[in-house]
């Protein structure tokens, strides 16, 4: 991944993507885990509104299922699964200039686990006990429809995307492979446009980005509630999704990407 802090909660010395500035940060990521199988993931259809819950005060993201109907509808799966709940924000880059916070490793729910061990793990279905992998997923500016599994120099497209790394964006982190994002995501501290088109953006923090900014590493989530649009959720086994129980960590390479 344009290595934010990688997915294995080190800090990257990863090479930004293709085609973009390399970031004076590391870019977000997190540790590949198996081939994506997209056809069976969750999407949300239309929007979702999300309050996650950090040292008692609430952050509010709008979700987009129009323009990242499969990476929006994973993040509204996993909080409706209760993924979130607990969880720690594992990376914070805030020098030399701000840049992310970055959390949602199921591994960080173990307070035994240390800080710098984190960044590796990733979501398994426990209906399956495989690990979900999502695409990577971005829509282009003036497009009907995303483009899955390359960024965007690897498709040749020179337009921006629709969903911009603005602050207070909310997007997947992953490894160098494009289809390994799960369930690490990150928000943007600042306005980052070398990640566009990158890393798939799927929504904002629409309220709540003055305690964003007060994150440090090893807060937690306390809780995580889908408040609004639960019922755009789509899922291949259900037409309206209901509260499973909470995937484990998938194992992940010691190495980072």
């Amino acid at each position: 991944m344009v290595a934010l802090t990688g997915c294995n909660g080190q800090p990257q010395t990863s090479a930004a993507p293709t085609g973009s500035p390399t970031p004076s940060s590391p870019a977000p990521t997190a540790t590949a885990t198996s081939s994506p199988q997209a056809g069976g993931l969750p999407r949300l259809q239309g929007k979702a509104t999300v309050v996650i819950t950090v040292k008692g005060s609430p952050i509010t993201m709008e979700l987009d299922g129009t323009s990242a109907p499969i990476t929006a509808g994973n993040f509204v799966d996993l909080v409706n699964r209760k993924v979130y709940d607990g969880l720690v924000f594992h990376r914070v880059v805030r020098e030399p200039q701000p840049f992310v916070v970055q959390g949602g490793d199921p591994q960080s729910k173990n307070p035994n686990v240390p800080l710098d061990r984190l960044g590796t793990g990733g979501f398994i279905d426990p209906a399956t006990q495989q690990p979900r992998d999502v695409p990577l997923e971005i829509t282009p500016q003036k497009a009907n429809e995303p483009i899955y599994s390359r960024t965007f120099a690897e498709a040749g497209i020179d337009v921006p995307p629709k969903l911009r790394h603005t602050r207070g964006a909310v997007a997947m982190a992953r490894s160098q492979a494009p289809d390994s994002a799960s369930s690490q995501f990150y928000i943007t501290l600042a306005d980052l446009p070398f990640l566009d088109g990158n890393y798939a953006v799927f929504g904002y923090v629409t309220q709540g980005m003055e305690t964003v900014d007060k994150i440090q590493q090893g807060d937690r989530i306390e809780s995580a509630k889908v408040t609004q649009g639960l019922e755009n959720l789509k899922t291949s086994s259900t037409a309206s999704p209901s509260p499973s129980p909470t995937g484990s960590p998938s194992p992940s390479p010691t190495t980072s990407p």
